[in-house]
């Protein structure tokens, strides 16, 4: 470890104990992310800088983590959430205010996920990473377009019975609300109709929806997937026959932050791992292990070289505008859209 970043880190640790008070960088921190989303390297990095043991807990959707943490008795310090519902947790008091803003690190966050919608200035969250939901393809069972949400909405005969769709409401519904040609948190009755119709009848032709994407979509257990481009990265480089395509249509971009939880036990130990992500290497780290981009300035430099240019990162000139983000509907809205997805689950 080089003596400079040393330095840095001593000095970036000192200033967040000074913003916790009375902190101890001993002890522990219990993370609640996303499953296989976080570095093991970084963990473990951590770990041993700052004396605190890691417990990390997976889930497998944001309606899933917010109703965990509503509950009550969850014992985590740390949460994860998408933009479109991090504006749900502050507004439910569910967050420490914990002002990563006025932290060391924070000069490294790219100005672009600063003074974000979802968290202007940054009061709440940190970025952990960033991305587009789209399709995976195992191009020797399928060879034509796969830049449609098509793939998995009206599936070729090639994919029927070989597809696999997130489980993560708001991904699928946004791609088949632009498929039908209406706009992200429409009312429109005739639109959402034809999008639960579409569902419906799609569903029938899916094999799963779950989240085995990086082991399942390059073994052939599944030959096409609706689902995030750093797994989908993460199967191609197990299989080079896999590729990934950008609805043309429309597909979401997300971006997940990292918020301390207002009941956290360890709350300064979560304030030193928010400044410590912040971190270019670590933020790296992160990304590198995932394979999706962080928001952090100079982590490139530390990237992995297959992380340079690759196809599930770069969005094709052609396909920029038919990305947008992923963000919080009114509530009446997502109760429409709660409906309409539980309908298509039954």
């Amino acid at each position: 470890m080089h003596k400079k970043w040393m330095t840095t880190t001593a000095l970036a640790a000192l200033s967040v104990l000074a913003l916790a008070g009375s902190a101890s960088a001993a002890g522990e921190l219990n993370i609640y992310n996303w499953g296989d989303y976080t570095s093991p390297d970084m963990i473990k990095k951590f770990e041993q800088q700052f004396d605190v043991k890691v417990t990390i807990t997976d889930y497998d959707s944001n309606d899933t983590a917010l109703a965990k943490v509503r509950a009550g008795g969850h014992g985590f310090d740390i949460v994860v959430p998408s933009a479109n519902y991090l504006p749900i947790w502050i507004s439910e008091g569910l967050l420490l205010e914990a002002r990563p803003d006025q932290m060391e690190n924070f000069k490294n966050v790219d100005p672009r996920w600063v003074d974000v919608e979802w968290d202007p200035g940054r009061h709440y969250s940190v970025p952990w990473q960033w991305g587009v939901t789209g399709i995976g393809v195992n191009t020797k069972v399928y060879g034509g377009d796969i830049n449609t949400s098509a793939i998995f909405l009206d599936p070729p005969a090639e994919l029927v019975g070989k597809l696999n769709v997130t489980p993560e409401m708001n991904d699928v519904l946004f791609a088949t609300i632009k498929y039908v040609g209406g706009d992200w948190c429409t009312t429109d009755k005739d639109v959402l109709r034809k999008v639960r119709d579409k569902l419906v009848e799609a569903k029938s032709k899916w094999l799963a929806m779950d989240y085995s994407v990086t082991e399942k979509l390059p073994a052939g257990d599944y030959s096409g997937v609706y689902y995030w481009n750093g797994a989908i990265m993460r199967a191609r480089e197990k299989n080079a026959d896999i590729k990934f395509g950008y609805p043309k249509e429309g597909y979401p971009i997300f971006m997940d932050s990292v918020a301390i939880l207002k009941d956290a036990k360890n709350a300064d130990n979560a304030k030193l791992f928010m400044n410590f992500i912040m971190d270019p290497e670590n933020a790296a780290m992160i990304s590198n292990f995932a394979k999706y981009a962080n928001g952090i300035k100079g982590s490139e430099q530390f990237m992995a070289k297959e992380m340079q240019g690759a196809p599930e990162l770069v969005i094709p000139a052609e396909l920029e505008s038919a990305g947008q983000f992923l963000l919080t509907c009114e509530p009446a809205v997502q109760e429409l859209y709660t409906k309409i997805w539980t309908e298509v689950q039954k």
